[in-house]
């Protein structure tokens, strides 16, 4: 058993520590925002301390981090979380529900695995990867780091899945294919080709939206 950092203090934050508390053998101790965002200096019964000084509080010899944040900004800034927190020496745990469906998959850390996700055989997921409930990951694919999967998307067999990228509600990928880094694979679209780096994918057959888009929204 761990003693674990979670980082936020909002839905998510929230979800995992119901998740750590009761389907894991870790033990949540507290809550850490970055020192401009807290508001009450505790969370559920646990206290919320100051990022900037988790480290001293809390050392990571005697502590591990987690840091289940939302895609916001195509997942960057859970990359940089994650990576501050790596420079403090903290090490990461992932959390797997017990309910989730795999076959002795390699997955990374600080990943947040729900409810009903089925991880098929020889595919496996890097460092800081968000798959909330209900999605299929096919066989032998390959999903990099600080990708987020929202729910019931289907990634077929064979794909490549490369880092930042965003998949919508119900988005459906064919087999064999490679999703470029920082696609955003928009609801109910079915991707049927290679996609191109930062690009937004909408419909069926997906296109992509011409122009830039502002990944700050997602």
């Amino acid at each position: 058993m761990a003693k674990i950092i979670v980082f936020g203090v909002l839905d998510t934050a929230e979800l995992a520590h119901y998740y750590l508390t009761h389907d894991s053998e870790h033990e949540v101790v507290a809550f850490t925002v970055n020192r401009q965002y807290i508001e009450h200096d505790n969370f559920h019964g646990l206290p919320v301390v100051a990022f900037e000084d988790v480290e001293t509080l809390f050392p990571p010899s005697e502590y591990k981090f987690f840091a289940p944040m939302t895609g916001r900004n195509m997942n960057r800034n859970r990359e940089a979380i994650y990576n501050h927190a790596k420079a403090k020496g903290y090490e990461f745990i992932s959390y797997i529900s017990s309910r989730a469906t795999l076959f002795n998959n390699e997955i990374g850390e600080n990943c947040f695995i729900l409810e009903d996700n089925t991880i098929q055989p020889f595919t496996t997921i890097g460092n800081n990867v968000v798959l909330w409930s209900g999605n299929h990951i096919g066989h032998h694919g390959q999903i990099k780091d600080h990708v987020f999967f929202t729910s019931h998307v289907v990634l077929s067999g064979h794909c490549v899945v490369e880092s930042y990228s965003f998949f919508g509600v119900n988005a459906t990928i064919r087999d064999y294919t490679t999703i470029a880094q920082g696609t955003l694979v928009g609801m109910a679209s079915a991707i049927t080709k290679e996609t191109e780096e930062w690009g937004v994918y909408v419909g069926n057959p997906a296109k992509k939206v011409p122009g830039k888009m502002s990944y700050e929204a997602y």
